[in-house]
């Protein structure tokens, strides 16, 4: 059963490690697990080095895909596609924002410490404009 635009959007905006996908010359898409920040009704984020595969891929594409999901308590997935609105140099508030929404508050900072070496990021914003999403239920019933 497809979600409600409001439930998609409340799912996306939990802290679910997402599957980023975007187009590749020749070949199937690049495709890998990436951390996100979502808030309802706004653009969706992520972060990526300045010269990584994926943002190569994104600026030729010029648009990207976020696949989330969940097993428990129901099979519930939602799947985002849309333009890339801006790419920016992160700072470090949105670098603490995005390491607080994954890891526990007593791991933000020696995690923020030990990605210093990684050099600069760019934050990489996406307007969501197609959504597919829905709720199989729980599989433990069938």
């Amino acid at each position: 059963m497809p979600l409600s635009q409001d439930e998609r959007q409340q799912f996306l905006a939990q802290p679910h490690i997402a599957a980023l996908a975007v187009s590749a010359p020749g070949r199937g898409p690049l495709t890998v697990p990436i951390w996100y920040q979502y808030a309802p009704g706004t653009e969706a984020w992520v972060l990526t080095g300045p010269e990584s595969q994926k943002i190569r891929r994104i600026r030729e594409a010029g648009r990207f895909s976020l696949m989330v999901q969940r097993e428990e308590p129901t099979v519930r997935y939602v799947s985002v596609e849309g333009p890339v609105t801006r790419i920016v140099e992160v700072t470090d508030e949105m670098n603490r924002e995005m390491a607080a929404r994954y890891l526990p508050a007593d791991k933000v900072d020696p995690y923020l410490k030990a990605t210093e070496s990684y050099g600069g990021q760019v934050a990489v914003f996406m307007r969501p404009e197609h959504w597919l999403s829905a709720d199989l239920g729980d599989i433990r019933d069938l």
